[in-house]
């Protein structure tokens, strides 16, 4: 018999950890009772369409009210003797009256026939009224049994201007020489040599003047009306501020600083250890490479593809390159220094307040004084201002190619200083980006 003091029972197997019990996953309909989840988005959304909707609209609601200094030639090549009892003649009359009027929506310059052209060819001027040197005579040949023609004053546009720059002072221009004409007639009608004239004759005296309407500047047809430099400004901020955004996310995901969401896939890459100052350095030197096939893309779409008139194609090409690189340096250094809301920030700098301070639709002597003191330094404006004069003013330096280039150049410069000089001050304290996880 076994002595049970030597008998030994195997012990029990130890039972397996029980797992833990899974986290419930939160329900929408939970989380949408949270008022602190509601809070930030719905006071950002509302702020940036309240912004948007002053920016935007309070551009172009009254540009009629706006309208303050437009430049307009007047040119009067009157060589004509003045009519009996008067020390002047008639184009100095008209000139001289529509010059000194108290009014400070238009900036009247008197200019020669060549001066003018000049202007309009430079984009200087809105448009010209002109007074030829034979009116004075055509006017008093009404008086007479010679009259051939009713005399003519011509109205210049500038298409090259924007199509609402140049019809807006074609109006203008137009009305000045209506008023113009008009009293002409009345010093007609109340002439002794005119009160034998007939209800027809007097009728014609009364507003004698024809008004003509020519194109000062020509552009080509396939200009849009003028606002193929605006779109096509649009497009290379459009290109520089969206390759930024996209080289930024691209080397913050393959370096590990960010997750790379497709769809349900879902990845992330080990942390690549880099600095601040290091990382801007990556991004700019691919912005650098990168532009040169989006700008080369966009000239060949617009041109090529889309027979737009463009003439100086290799400086349209450069200065593209130049003005899109500007923009994306200036965004990848705003992303460096801002973090997430960079790119919002960047946002408003070269789109939301460029759009209605660039001058290229409603011109800037027609929008209120906010917009005029933005356009002082608003990227959008400067590139505009060069692409126009490229386009359509044969790359004249004084049509404001030489402003766009020396903002081009403050643009980089700032870009460089600013955004180098934050990401040094962030490394310098310590405020590394996130902490390097191994692979």
């Amino acid at each position: 018999m076994a002595d049970d003091s030597d008998h030994h029972e195997a012990p029990a197997p130890a039972s397996a950890p029980a797992p833990a019990p899974a986290s419930p996953q939160a329900r929408a309909a939970g989380l949408l009772r949270r008022p602190k989840l509601w809070l930030m988005p719905t006071v950002l959304t509302g702020l940036l369409a309240l912004l948007l909707s002053l920016l935007y609209m309070g551009g172009i609601v009254n540009p009629n009210g706006a309208l303050h200094d437009l430049p307009i030639g007047i040119v009067n090549a009157d060589r004509g003797e003045p009519l009996p009892g008067q020390q002047e003649n008639l184009g100095t009359q008209i000139t001289g009256s529509i010059t000194s009027g108290n009014s400070d929506t238009v900036d009247w310059r008197k200019l020669t026939t060549a001066q003018a052209q000049d202007q309009l060819a430079s984009g200087k001027i809105y448009g010209a009224l002109v007074v030829p040197a034979d009116f004075t005579a055509s006017v008093a040949a009404l008086t007479t049994a010679n009259a051939e023609a009713r005399p003519a004053i011509t109205v210049l546009t500038n298409p090259g201007m924007g199509s609402f720059g140049s019809s807006l002072a074609s109006r203008i221009t137009q009305q000045a020489a209506q008023q113009a004409s008009v009293a002409i007639g009345r010093q007609l009608t109340a002439a002794p040599a005119t009160a034998q004239a007939g209800s027809t004759g007097r009728l014609l005296l009364a507003d004698p003047v024809t008004v003509t309407t020519k194109v000062g500047h020509a552009i080509g047809g396939h200009s849009g009306l003028g606002l193929t430099a605006f779109y096509y400004t649009l497009l290379l901020v459009l290109a520089g501020f969206m390759g930024a955004n996209i080289i930024g996310t691209g080397v913050d995901s393959a370096l590990g600083y960010a997750d790379t969401e497709i769809g349900p896939w879902h990845t992330r890459r080990p942390t690549v250890p880099i600095s601040r100052t290091q990382s801007l350095l990556l991004k700019m030197g691919m912005t650098v490479g990168i532009t040169v096939l989006s700008t080369t893309l966009i000239m060949v779409a617009t041109v090529a593809i889309l027979g737009m008139d463009a003439s100086h194609l290799p400086l349209l090409w450069i200065y593209s390159y130049c003005a899109c690189l500007a923009v994306g340096l200036g965004v990848q250094a705003i992303n460096a220094a801002f973090g997430g809301i960079g790119q919002l920030v960047s946002m408003f700098v070269f789109i939301v307040l460029g759009l209605p301070s660039s001058g290229a639709t409603i011109p800037l002597q027609a929008v209120p004084g906010f917009y005029r003191f933005l356009s002082v330094f608003e990227p959008m404006r400067q590139l505009s201002d060069g692409v126009r004069a490229i386009l359509f003013f044969d790359a004249r330096a004084d049509a404001g190619l030489t402003r766009a280039w020396l903002w081009i150049a403050i643009g980089t410069v700032l870009a460089l200083l600013f955004g180098f000089a934050m990401t040094r001050y962030y490394d310098r304290r310590g405020l590394h980006r996130l902490t390097p996880r191994p692979a």
